[in-house]
């Protein structure tokens, strides 16, 4: 495989060598740049809480860097890649890798190969670093920098669905069968229609299901109203059905969003924004690999004709255009216009057609 789809294997490490490079250093300076105007309009919030100081600020950039890394790391892949093909064309390396009878294909191959670990390394990164540092962030930022509270598990404003049946609790406290339901509601439903609403100051679990007490039941057809007493409801949910109030895509890794999922399916809740959140932390990374295609059209062409900086400008332009057709996409499914799958696959598999057809009419 090595010998027929990739250079030597010394210029296979020189490309790669020199593709790393670039990359990470154009992703070292737009951090530091971009951190610095960011630090800017943040350091008057973190400082204005009373305490705070530069312990507080330096934990900010811990917590902020990783989420500007994970954000612009494809970007920079796709400047790493024009910078790297554009000195190989100038330097007419290009023409020596196709004279010796190399496709364009076999050309870009140490770039796709290194882009694919990048996108590796950028997942693991985003699944253990950033999804953590992204949760505690916003944690901190809704206190307004001051001390973050202990999380009990408490959550409010809770709705839980079992069969056609409705159920909001106003508040829930402590966690797994511990669990302690506040101002609970029940709305009976038949078919879709209401027939009756079950409300108790309180509730514990029970059996399967949750003991409600001094629970009383509106009768929507006849009106009349009725004291219950304690009854068990709601059988066949689970504590964990309460729990998912507020769930952050961000804050979550791969596995945790996936099981907050399940979950909040379970309780009958919509799901769809988030299952487009939880593909796009794999298309995301992988766009890395899109970089070096989307970027080819500097590596050809003759660099004295003129025209390698028009190339590099047009490499540049579909690279920007994946991003805005990742960001639209996603945020259509967001709002459940598109499919999950097509919100985070669909720019990621038309940006990787568009890129064949450009190399392959202009270089194969």
């Amino acid at each position: 495989m090595g010998p027929r789809f990739f250079p030597s294997r010394t210029v296979a490490l020189y490309m790669a060598r020199m593709f790393l490079i670039r990359t990470f250093s154009i992703l070292a300076g737009l951090v530091l740049v971009l951190q610095t105007l960011d630090l800017l309009g943040e350091s008057g919030r973190i400082l204005a809480h009373a305490g705070n100081g530069d312990a507080e600020v330096w934990r900010y950039l811990s917590l902020r860097v990783p989420e500007i890394i994970a954000q612009f790391l494809p970007f920079s892949v796709l400047l790493g890649t024009i910078f790297t093909l554009s000195t190989l064309n100038a330097n007419s390396e290009v023409i020596a890798l196709k004279a010796s009878g190399l496709s364009a294909h076999q050309v870009l191959a140490p770039l796709l190969l290194t882009a694919l670990a990048v996108a590796g390394i950028s997942f693991a990164f985003n699944d253990r670093v950033v999804s953590r540092a992204s949760a505690t962030l916003a944690e901190w930022k809704r206190v307004d920098y001051g001390p973050l509270p202990v999380d009990r598990g408490d959550r409010n404003n809770v709705w839980a669905r079992t069969s056609d049946d409705l159920i909001h609790v106003r508040a829930v406290n402590g966690r797994g069968d511990a669990v302690r339901l506040t101002d609970v509601t029940i709305y009976d439903r038949q078919g879709g229609a209401l027939i009756a609403v079950i409300r108790a100051p309180s509730g514990t679990r029970a059996e399967d299901g949750w003991r409600l007490e001094r629970a009383t039941r509106f009768d929507v057809q006849s009106g009349a109203q009725q004291s219950l007493g304690t009854i068990i409801a709601a059988r066949g949910v689970g504590p964990d059905q309460f729990m998912l109030a507020r769930v952050d895509a961000d804050g979550l890794s791969f596995m945790q969003l996936y099981d907050a999922i399940e979950t909040l399916k379970a309780a009958g809740r919509p799901t769809k924004a988030l299952e487009g959140d939880l593909w796009h932390k794999i298309s995301k990374p992988l766009s890395s690999v899109l970089m070096p295609l989307l970027g080819a059209v500097a590596a050809f062409g003759l660099a004295r004709s003129g025209r390698l900086f028009m190339r590099a400008v047009i490499g540049m332009m579909l690279g920007f255009l994946y991003f805005v057709a990742d960001n639209f996409a996603l945020a259509m499914g967001n709002l459940n216009v598109y499919p999950p799958l097509l919100a985070a696959w669909a720019p990621f598999l038309l940006f990787l057609l568009i890129g064949e057809v450009v190399l392959v009419r202009t270089e194969e």
